[in-house]
């Protein structure tokens, strides 16, 4: 059997934007993943404020990865209950797929920073490899220099185009009336409206 080589692109997806997908396929590409898994998160220690409920953040993941075969969107953060913590999403995607599957979490500059006050850091970076995009304003080396031994082995840079799109700016924009087109698909700005998400 195949050994798969999985993404799992973690994140509240509040709403998802073209940003993460363009994430998600460079990744895909780049490091010959066999699917890119979204796992929109139930309850983010690291954030604060309030969420909007789970299953419209699923929905709208569902909604803008429909039409590529090689992503998927998947509810095991929700169903485990409780905080969630990466390392203990690791754990259980290491018990559904085996000790052969190759596990690489994608993230940011900005969020990959921040790694070593999550929840047994060490024991996180036993389990998967890291792909880390640039952010803008937040250069790739710096990773290098604050990593040393574990970049390129376990966090590895993804060189690709940089979109300045946030979600935070999505929902002010909704906020202040303007306009989101071009910034996430039309689905999710369609289910944005339809739902009335995001004007208060």
């Amino acid at each position: 059997m195949k050994e798969q080589r999985l993404g799992i692109l973690g994140g509240t997806f509040d709403p998802i934007h073209y940003g993460h997908l363009m994430v998600a396929e460079a990744a895909r590409e780049k490091f010959f993943l066999d699917k890119v898994i979204f796992m929109p998160t139930s309850i983010p220690p690291h954030k604060h404020g309030i969420l909007t409920d789970f299953w419209h953040r699923y929905l709208m993941v569902m909604l803008a990865i429909l039409g590529n075969p090689f992503f998927e969107a998947s509810r095991l953060e929700y169903e485990r209950g409780g905080i969630t913590y990466t390392v203990d999403t690791m754990r259980q995607l290491r018990q559904i797929y085996g000790d052969a599957a190759e596990l690489f979490f994608i993230t940011g500059v900005d969020t990959i920073l921040d790694v070593f006050g999550w929840k047994e850091p060490e024991e996180l970076l036993s389990l998967c490899r890291f792909i880390v995009a640039a952010r803008p304003g937040l250069d790739l080396h710096i990773v290098g220099e604050i990593f040393g031994k574990y970049y390129s082995s376990v966090v590895i840079p993804l060189e690709m185009p940089q979109l300045d799109i946030s979600s935070s700016d999505i929902r002010k924009r909704i906020r202040e009336g303007r306009s989101i087109k071009y910034l996430v698909p039309e689905s999710v700005e369609q289910y944005i409206i339809q739902q009335k998400l995001y004007l208060l």
